[in-house]
């Protein structure tokens, strides 16, 4: 079962703590547009597929990312609207410099 902390229960220094990877940050930047990809799709091809399971794990599990079953993928979108109502501001600034720095 695949387990999302409800929006009251995510929390600053998990999301930062997930935020803190370059390979997550790089996930969130692609899911930013608001576009439900598969894993997948968002799998560098170099990346073994238990190390992306374990970097979804920590999205998910921070509350940065939805993740659902369909067929035989999981589908990931970004938590925007849960992350911008506990932390209004974060993720647009937190965007802005990654569009900048890179």
């Amino acid at each position: 079962m695949i387990n999302h902390p409800d929006t009251e229960q995510i929390a600053l220094e998990n999301v930062l703590l997930a935020l803190g990877n370059g390979l997550r940050l790089s996930i969130v930047r692609q899911l930013a547009d608001g576009r439900e990809l598969s894993c997948n799709a968002l799998r560098p091809a170099e990346i073994a597929k238990s190390t992306m399971t374990h970097h979804w794990r920590v999205l998910r599990d921070s509350g940065v990312i939805w993740q659902r079953p369909q067929g035989r993928e999981n589908i990931i979108s970004l938590r925007r609207e849960d992350l911008n109502s506990r932390f209004p501001g974060l993720l647009e600034t937190l965007l802005r410099v990654m569009q900048t720095d890179g």
